[in-house]
């Protein structure tokens, strides 16, 4: 997923270089801005031995209720920076004078920043999981049948983390549904949008029969967030829902799981883009192909025998 990585890459090696023992402590300010509107800093404000990251997140609000200050400080804990940096949501430092002396702990402490955004999107899935496993326990205590009303489970969990564009995610004892609204700006980004989903779905019928199910809705959103509020369902919305069995994630499939269903809306825009963009390469390639037939297909003209007033041919001696 070298979309996911981009930019924990650009975070890992800023660090890597300067965790180095062969390194020289120098100044850094430098600002990376990430997909979901999410933007890092990294400097050294008070000593070039101290390295200040901050984090700022659209929906850390939203990431509040759902417990990512209690995550981020069983990540983070004797990093944490409080107050954070102004204008952003979090901050830790990390002193250079007390590196783990291992290079596998530091490699491990490297790893854990540069997933920073990660963890924090993480919060509400983690709550989910932890909800879907109270609520299975107590279906199979009460015996509960499997004919359970759709309304059912714990209460939507909605994280805004775009301008228009949000996740929702709701447990139940026997799912976990994960949902994104998406907006399509163009005909065209809907209609590969569909195509491209409809892949998803007929993968899992095909050869993929443990993938979790994809549904997809343009305008009616799912039955499962329709009475939450302020929901967005204008004519340029399209939900895509992620419906996760016990299969999908059992206790040493979660962390894979958050990590990657993360970043769908970015994978899934990135492949619409690229499909746009081979369409386009295609369409110049054939009316190139067809400008050389037109120009193969024109007739030669004869050169025309001239002569001076006298008679004479031009370029006869």
């Amino acid at each position: 997923m070298l979309l996911l990585q981009y930019h924990n890459l650009l975070i890992q090696s800023i660090l890597t270089e300067r965790f180095s023992p062969d390194s020289q402590p120098v100044s850094i300010d430098q600002v990376i801005s990430d997909f979901d509107n999410v933007t890092y800093h990294i400097s050294t404000p008070e000593s070039k031995t101290k390295i200040l990251i901050s984090l700022s997140i659209k929906c850390f609000n939203d990431l509040k209720k759902y417990g990512v200050e209690e995550l981020l400080r069983r990540e983070y804990g004797p990093y944490i920076v409080s107050p954070p940096e102004v204008g952003y949501d979090f901050s830790m430092v990390v002193d250079l004078e007390q590196l783990p002396a291992e290079i596998d702990s530091k490699e491990a402490l490297i790893e854990k920043i540069a997933l920073l955004k990660r963890n924090a999107l993480a919060a509400p899935f983690e709550k989910a999981f932890a909800q879907f496993d109270e609520l299975s326990a107590e279906a199979a205590k009460n015996s509960l049948d499997l004919s359970v009303p759709e309304d059912s489970g714990a209460d939507v969990m909605a994280i805004h983390y775009r301008d228009e564009e949000s996740i929702f995610i709701k447990a139940s004892h026997d799912r976990v549904t994960v949902i994104f609204s998406t907006v399509f700006r163009e005909e065209t980004d809907r209609v590969f949008g569909k195509v491209f989903l409809q892949e998803f779905v007929d993968a899992r019928r095909r050869a993929i029969q443990n993938a979790p199910q994809v549904l997809y809705s343009h305008k009616e959103p799912p039955l499962e967030i329709r009475s939450v509020p302020g929901l967005n369902a204008s004519d340029d919305i399209g939900f895509v829902t992620f419906v996760l069995f016990p299969r999908h994630i059992t206790k040493d499939r979660r962390d894979n799981c958050i990590s990657h269903i993360q970043i769908f809306r970015d994978y899934f825009h990135y492949h619409i883009k690229c499909s746009k963009a081979y369409m386009h390469s295609r369409m110049r390639f054939r009316v190139a192909e067809f400008l050389k037939v037109l120009n193969r297909a024109k007739p030669e003209v004869a050169e025309k025998e001239r002569k001076t007033a006298s008679g004479r041919r031009f370029g006869a001696r």
